[in-house]
């Protein structure tokens, strides 16, 4: 705020229009879910087994999530419309779900990333030998 600012007359609150690539919130732009995010969803869950979706509800930096854990904790995460969309979704590809707040994420997927980091440190060391 700058030194004279305060003493300017008020001339009522300005308002951005919606951000071209989703909407505001705060000062932070927000990507909307849209169809390729639907798709990779859908397609996710059409090759893995074991799958399960945890819903992540909406943030101060991010919208509603959806998030899908396989069987062996490999994971994808995207945007989507609403919880309910989310769990709407779950139904009709067959696969539970759960709120990401109140159960968190599974254990196998933290396993899954910690993997993956230890396979990528291996790699490098293997590269630079």
């Amino acid at each position: 705020m700058g030194m004279l600012d305060r003493f300017r007359r008020d001339r009522g609150p300005r308002m951005r229009g919606p951000a071209k690539d989703g909407y505001r919130t705060g000062s932070t732009r927000v990507r909307a879910a849209d169809s390729t995010d639907v798709e990779h969803l859908t397609t996710w869950v059409g090759a893995r087994r074991g799958v399960e979706g945890f819903v992540e509800p909406r943030t101060a930096v991010s919208d509603v999530t959806l998030l899908l854990v396989a069987h062996d904790g490999e994971w994808t995460r995207r945007r989507v419309p609403s919880v309910k969309w989310a769990h709407d979704f779950c139904n009709r590809a067959q696969v539970p779900s759960y709120d990401a707040a109140v159960v968190g994420v599974p254990q196998r997927m933290r396993d899954w990333n910690r993997r993956q980091r230890e396979a990528q440190k291996q790699q490098a060391r293997d590269l630079d030998s």
